[in-house]
């Protein structure tokens, strides 16, 4: 299944407490509750305005679907093609 980084943009994100983003992942997880089975979160990350999203999804519509459920913006949207980190490049070197 493809995988996506949404992009939230949330004024504040950064400071936001722990109850509060105990509260948002409740709501994203009631929100993935009535989509169903077709998506799934696999993890955010907090910066000082934005939330950075990772989900799987069949397709962008669904995530969509999932912000307008949950209230939530979801400002950008791209399907995850590769990834890759510091094990990729010595992978690189061994295969010559």
């Amino acid at each position: 299944m493809p995988r996506y980084l949404i992009e939230r943009e949330l004024q504040g994100a950064g400071e936001l407490s722990q109850k509060e983003l105990v509260a948002i992942s409740r709501k994203s997880r009631q929100a993935l509750n009535e989509l169903g089975s077709g998506i799934q979160w696999v993890e955010s990350y907090v910066t000082e305005h934005k939330i950075y999203c990772i989900y799987q999804a069949p397709d962008k519509g669904i995530i969509m679907q999932h912000a307008h459920l949950g209230d939530f913006p979801a400002n950008r949207i791209e399907e995850i093609k590769s990834i890759i980190n510091p094990v990729t490049a010595e992978k690189m070197l061994a295969e010559g």
